[in-house]
């Protein structure tokens, strides 16, 4: 039996939607721009050229199949159960930890070096 005829996936002629996503400008990230409905990835490029790249509003596309794109929900990944907030900025202010360092042991508040 030949496979000449298969489509694969994107190739049957039904339309489906692709993200683009564009870069303004060389330095910046991608961002998502919107979506375009196309049979296939090629067709897909085309029209993601033209509706974001025509007037060279973008310097880079990326075109991706909506349904390739997976999203994870897994509180157990975003929301990790250990504290890490010392790897935030402000997490763990030294002076707050060293102002009750000083308070539990009772010691007065260092006065300010004279230099």
């Amino acid at each position: 039996m030949s496979d000449q005829g298969a489509a694969g996936p994107g190739e049957t002629g039904t339309l489906e939607p692709w993200e683009v996503f564009r870069r303004e400008k060389e330095g910046d990230p991608m961002r998502h721009g919107g979506s375009v409905m196309a049979p296939d990835a090629q067709l897909a490029i085309h029209y993601a050229r033209e509706l974001y790249g025509r007037r060279q509003e973008s310097v880079a596309l990326w075109v991706v199949r909506r349904a390739d794109v997976h999203e994870l929900e897994d509180p157990d990944l975003l929301q990790p159960p250990l504290d890490r907030s010392f790897k935030k900025p402000g997490g763990h202010v030294m002076r707050d930890k060293l102002a009750a360092a000083r308070e539990r042991s009772g010691q007065p508040k260092p006065k300010a070096r004279e230099g």
